[in-house]
């Protein structure tokens, strides 16, 4: 028998429990999958002890084993799927507390500066837009770096979701949380001309607002190598910027600092993102070389 048909014929219920919870509260595929795989870790670990009767020592020896390998990053991930594992089982009624919560996260990653592109950079990127599907593309990069955007709300957005009469999107956020957020112009623009020249989907139920040459909702994994496409182009006539790792995530990062930089309050940052906490946000407050020489520039240092 191998080590996952022998954890699922122990764990069964938890299991099921889990995946249900998961779908149900708008986890994206790739995270169930993540997340999945780390409890199937976890659930090993357990050595057949009932995950009602496991305690704060299981969790963190699970990290310890896990940690000689891994880093913070890691750590904090598989803290997480653990958390979510037994809020699931609470909510479902078969367990009655969470033992992860009594476990700390790394404080290492609070301290890491996100990566992001300065708006100058940012526009440049969009020049490497190019293409047959450069509108639709364009589009998605505009949502992601000028709106904020996760690249999982991107691949859920349906053609409802846009307003064009009232320059808005309801944007269907973690946890199925819906945040409608004002639009740019330009952006209401790209969306309008997007969805006039939308492909026919293959599925006339297709509510999907990006469609794939193959008539079907633009996948996660789709968007992910169109956003890599443009950056390793970009990378090749910007040398400087090679060693920078950039994502679609880093778009979103890159509209946060926009915002700060730009004085914008903290507090609505935190709404245009759909962050659940306003902690998630201060990631952002950092600092960068330009405000500090900005700074430094009223200082008055006396002739001697």
């Amino acid at each position: 028998m191998t080590t996952k048909y022998y954890i699922e014929e122990i764990y069964s219920e938890p299991l099921q429990a889990f995946t249900i919870w998961m779908k149900q509260s708008g986890y994206t595929e790739a995270t169930r999958k993540e997340y999945l795989r780390e409890i199937y870790g976890y659930l090993f670990s357990l050595d057949e002890l009932p995950v009602q009767q496991a305690g704060k020592l299981n969790v963190v020896s699970f990290l310890v084993s896990k940690q000689k390998s891994a880093g913070d990053k890691t750590r904090n991930r598989t803290l997480s799927a653990i958390r979510s594992f037994y809020a699931s089982l609470i909510d479902f009624e078969l367990a009655t507390r969470n033992p992860a919560l009594e476990v700390k996260k790394s404080k290492t990653e609070k301290n890491k500066i996100p990566v992001y592109l300065e708006e100058q950079e940012l526009k440049k990127v969009l020049h490497y837009v190019n293409g047959r599907y450069r509108d639709r593309n364009l589009a998605i990069f505009l949502l992601m770096g000028y709106c904020g955007l996760r690249v999982g709300e991107v691949h859920r957005m349906n053609l409802s979701h846009f307003k064009r009469d009232k320059g808005t999107l309801e944007v269907l956020g973690k946890g199925r949380k819906w945040n409608e957020i004002p639009l740019p112009e330009l952006v209401v623009d790209y969306l309008a001309k997007v969805e006039e020249g939308r492909i026919q989907p293959y599925s006339v139920k297709e509510e999907a607002f990006f469609v794939s040459q193959k008539g079907r909702r633009l996948s996660i994994r789709q968007i992910q190598k169109i956003a890599a496409e443009v950056f390793n182009a970009f990378k090749q006539d910007h040398p400087q910027m090679s060693d920078m790792k950039l994502s679609c995530h880093k778009l979103r990062h890159s509209f946060a600092t926009m915002l700060l930089s730009n004085n914008v309050d903290i507090r609505v940052v935190k709404e245009l993102l759909g962050h659940a906490s306003i902690e998630t946000t201060m990631i952002y407050t950092h600092i960068n070389d330009e405000q500090k020489r900005s700074a430094m520039t009223t200082i008055e240092v006396p002739k001697l």
